[in-house]
């Protein structure tokens, strides 16, 4: 008989019911009234060893808060009458100098305050008035692909810093930069200048509109040139092209600007008689050519310039008046009801005229409008045709753009307080005081029915006609293409 030998059991022994296994010991389950005893124990010792200026322990680092649950109501962090957005936005410059430090970086204190000011203009600012155009945060260009011109970027901040402001300034100005982007310009290859020219200015466009809301009659002749370029034959050589171009460029100024402006000289200066008394308001560069034009001409009259903030641009205009000798008298748009029984007719300036015969201008000029027709007083609205636009605006609270704000310590009047402390604060001044928003519109709307006749190059309109005016532009265009 065989004995057979013992061999060792390779089978894994089961522990026990209620035995432990092998390996690290369980967690015990913590209630939720311990969990809460052992985060406060933690958030103690970290403010202890914040106090004491030793940095606390990995081991003893408190965990993040526990996120609320769907139920739990989140509002009670939340200041009384303050969202939940603006109360984090509000809290976005501290969280970034917070975030700074932790990591040893400098904090730029300049941006943490330009932030900070941001942040405060939102919380306070009139919603109703949020659609208005003003100055963009992420600066000119934000956001535009494309290469940009340094002819058009200049331009762009000139434009947004106020430097060249009216209609027809900055009309001139762009036309004359579009010159030098199409001398520069060099056509690609398998490519037409017909084309590519089209496209490379469409960038050079939307720089000048991040700085400024284009113009109607801006928008007019850079249609115009676009138009132009699409139909410059593929056989013309590149150079004869950019020249037939700015060309037709000079040739748009010359027509629809400064000859447009010479024949509303001759219209309006047979309107004025010996004696007038003329109002104004604001500056148009028309108005001012003519009436320096008829006192240079043997006409005497007086001029009552009325202005208003915060551009002020009446001042520029009074300057001009007083150097050739016109008797001139200044004066804010509040005034204009004790001085109008006095005036013979009033000149008025456009920023564009609509189709329905309101005039866009401005803001004030609608004040003056209806004032003058309130006391029978004749209203003249001396524009070129170029600034005609098909659209129909019924108020200016639909579509506008903001002022820029002066700065209140170069202001000749400053409004002040003082504090407890004896510490003086500028009250008009929004960058310092967080409490405060200026609304500014730049233009209103002037209802045709304040309005005696336009004076364009083409004639003497009233408004009721105003849309034969698309009629003789588009016959004026042809004739220009024929030719």
């Amino acid at each position: 008989m065989t004995s057979v030998e013992s061999v060792p059991s390779t089978s894994t022994q089961v522990p026990a019911v209620g035995a432990a296994p092998d390996g690290p010991p369980q967690r015990k389950q913590l209630t939720k009234a311990e969990r809460r005893e052992l985060q406060e124990k933690q958030r103690a010792a970290k403010a202890a060893a914040t106090a004491a200026g030793a940095p606390a322990k990995a081991g003893n680092a408190p965990k993040p808060a526990p996120k609320p649950s769907q139920g739990q109501n989140t509002k009670a962090s939340t200041p009384a009458g303050a969202s939940g957005s603006t109360a984090t936005a509000s809290n976005a410059p501290a969280t970034a100098a917070k975030k700074a430090a932790k990591s040893g970086k400098e904090v730029d204190t300049q941006l943490v305050d330009k932030t900070a000011d941001l942040e405060a203009q939102r919380r306070h600012q009139t919603r109703i008035f949020t659609h208005f155009v003003g100055k963009k945060e992420g600066g000119l260009g934000a956001g535009i692909k494309g290469e940009i011109h340094p002819a058009i970027i200049r331009l762009g901040r000139q434009f947004a810093d106020m430097k060249i402001v009216g209609a027809n300034a900055r009309c001139i100005a762009a036309l004359v930069a579009f010159k030098t982007i199409i001398q520069d310009y060099i056509t690609p290859q398998n490519l037409t200048l017909a084309r590519d020219l089209t496209q490379y200015i469409s960038p050079q466009i939307s720089y000048l509109v991040s700085a400024r809301p284009m113009a109607v009659g801006m928008g007019n002749s850079i249609r115009e040139l676009k138009y132009h370029i699409s139909v410059v034959s593929i056989d013309m050589p590149e150079q004869d092209a950019k020249d037939h171009l700015c060309e037709q460029i000079d040739t748009y100024i010359s027509h629809r600007i400064v000859l447009a402006d010479s024949v509303i000289e001759e219209y309006a200066m047979a309107k004025i008689q010996n004696g007038a008394v003329i109002m104004t308001y604001a500056r148009s560069s028309v108005v001012e050519r003519v009436l320096i034009a008829a006192w240079t001409r043997g006409k005497r009259f007086s001029v009552k310039v009325v202005d208003s903030r915060p551009m002020l641009e009446g001042k520029n205009m009074l300057a001009q008046f007083v150097k050739v000798g016109i008797p001139c008298t200044y004066l804010l748009i509040n005034g204009v009801g004790s001085v109008i029984a006095e005036v013979s007719m009033v000149f008025l300036g456009a920023h564009a005229i609509n189709s329905n015969g309101s005039v866009y201008s401005r803001a004030g000029t609608a004040l003056v409008a209806m004032l003058a027709k309130e006391h029978s007083v004749p209203v003249l609205v001396l524009s070129e045709t170029y600034k005609y636009s098909n659209n129909i605006q019924l108020d200016s609270f639909t579509k506008n753009e903001l002022a820029p704000i002066p700065d209140p310590r170069t202001s000749s009047r400053r409004i002040t307080t003082r504090d407890r402390l004896g510490n003086e604060t500028d009250v008009d001044d929004e960058t310092r005081n967080p409490n405060l928003q200026s609304i500014n519109p730049l233009y209103d709307l002037t209802p045709h029915t304040h309005i005696t006749v336009l004076v364009t190059e083409v004639g003497l309109i009233p408004p009721s006609a105003i849309s034969t005016l698309a009629g003789l532009r588009d016959k004026d265009k042809g004739m220009q293409l024929s030719v």
